[in-house]
């Protein structure tokens, strides 16, 4: 195998030196929280406040702060700015008791107001509304039903109910993401593949080893992940279905079992593995029938393989070129590989927009590593972040925003970026180092 740029070998052969891997379901570790904090927004956020709802129930207090979690959400998208509570000249929870002109001599321009009731013993029903101030009417208004758990998934769908009403793009509030931690504080080192709400509360582990663990890889209907393990000395990928637990080994083939990632349709994966000694190629898994077709032929390097949201097209990075560029070949065996990416000597990693009209990559300038996008179509490619180590992007199933990895004073940590480039959010692990991470689908009801 030929020696490439040492960063893109690291990336493709990192599974070749590891084993052990012990795996379990548990329950939330506040250890895997993370906190959100926006380093750049839009030039002009708009102002807004969300009215702490009225609560009716049988105890003091609700069971959930609703404006809190909807204030949260929407200021750290970067597009809004919230007044505090402390700044409300009144507080309505009824349509009838706003008065627009307060709002508007705080020069905010949205209002949301709200009541949370207590139904039954575990069932709730939420009720807000949202307002154009200056125009001085409604814009939205909806009641949900929930129980006592689901309360905080219900603060995030009126989130996305308002995000979407107020910029035309579907919220992600209700979506989850998946990271890998590195925890080397207690006596053993912890590697441990964790899923959080978009906000990163709520987190679960879901597998937990001494050993390495990467690429998690969310199925279409986000009930699954595949990933990377390191059992009987050797790697392997794995099926994990995240209500149950429960999972398949789906490649243990010998040498490595790397990058997996599912098909639109969720019935296949694509991995990048060795079946010829030494030669690193793309495969199509068939999950039902462990059919497994070849989709690359070269004796270059070629792995970090995804789908086109048709699955048509499937893009991948390879050194066939003299170095790591992304390619594109065509959904069927023997089909020719074209070159996409044709700026800087350095791109790999790619990942599609939900439209397709995009890739997410990983770019190298003046030798630091930064997340970009791609038109693959053109070739044109625009830097997004300016870190020096930053990796892993992940699109945000409505486009318009890209989770990716990077350090910060020498600790791993997650980070994302609008897809203009505008918006920028750092999110830190309370502890730990954490890496690899992926946005999931929009959730199915």
């Amino acid at each position: 195998m030929k020696l490439i740029n040492l960063k893109f070998r690291i990336q493709a052969l990192s599974l070749g030196c590891i084993l052990g891997l012990f795996f379990s379901t548990l329950g939330d570790v506040s250890n895997g929280q993370l906190l959100i904090e926006i380093t750049q927004g839009v030039e002009r956020p708009v102002p807004m406040a969300v009215v702490p709802f009225a609560w009716e129930g049988s105890d003091t207090e609700p069971p959930m702060d609703l404006a809190n979690l909807i204030t949260s959400n929407l200021t750290q998208s970067g597009r809004f700015q919230a007044i505090s509570e402390s700044d409300m000249l009144t507080r309505p929870t009824l349509p009838v008791d706003v008065n627009f002109q307060d709002w508007q001599l705080l020069d905010v321009d949205v209002l949301v107001i709200g009541r949370l009731s207590e139904d039954s013993p575990d069932r709730y029903t939420a009720i807000f509304q949202l307002f154009d101030t200056l125009r001085g009417e409604q814009l939205l208004g909806f009641r949900l039903t929930s129980s006592r758990s689901e309360l905080r998934a219900t603060g995030h769908r009126i989130s996305d109910m308002i995000f979407r009403n107020l910029t035309g793009l579907p919220g992600v509030f209700e979506t989850q993401i998946a990271y890998v931690s590195d925890d080397r504080a207690g006596p053993e080192r912890r590697f441990r593949l964790i899923v959080s709400d978009s906000d990163g509360a709520n987190a679960r582990v879901v597998a937990d080893s001494p050993e390495p663990l990467m690429s998690p890889a969310w199925s279409p209907d986000g009930r699954k992940i595949a990933y990377v393990s390191f059992e009987g000395e050797s790697s392997s990928v794995y099926v994990q279905t995240l209500r149950t637990g429960v999972r398949d080994k789906v490649s243990a083939r010998l040498g490595i079992n790397g990058a997996p990632v599912f098909s639109p349709d969720g019935r296949k994966l694509l991995l990048t593995l060795t079946m010829e000694p030494g030669n690193l190629d793309i495969y199509s898994l068939d999950l039902a029938g462990q059919v497994l077709t070849r989709m690359t032929r070269h004796p270059s390097i070629d792995t970090e393989a995804v789908f086109s949201p048709d699955g048509e097209t499937i893009y991948f990075t390879s050194d066939r070129s003299g170095g790591p560029q992304i390619y594109k070949v065509a959904n069927r065996p023997g089909a020719r590989a074209e070159r996409v990416t044709f700026e800087g000597n350095y791109n790999a990693r790619p990942r599609t927009s939900p439209s397709g009209e995009e890739l997410a990559i990983v770019h190298q300038v003046q030798g630091n590593f930064r997340i970009a996008v791609v038109d693959p179509s053109t070739g044109l490619t625009q830097v997004l972040t300016n870190g020096m180590l930053d990796e892993s992007p992940s699109f945000a199933p409505n486009g318009a925003q890209i989770i990716y990895a990077t350090r910060q004073k020498g600790r791993g940590v997650l980070a994302s970026v609008s897809a203009d480039g505008k918006i920028h959010r750092q999110i830190v692990s309370v502890e730990g180092e954490v890496r690899d991470p992926a946005w999931s689908p929009f959730p199915r009801i």
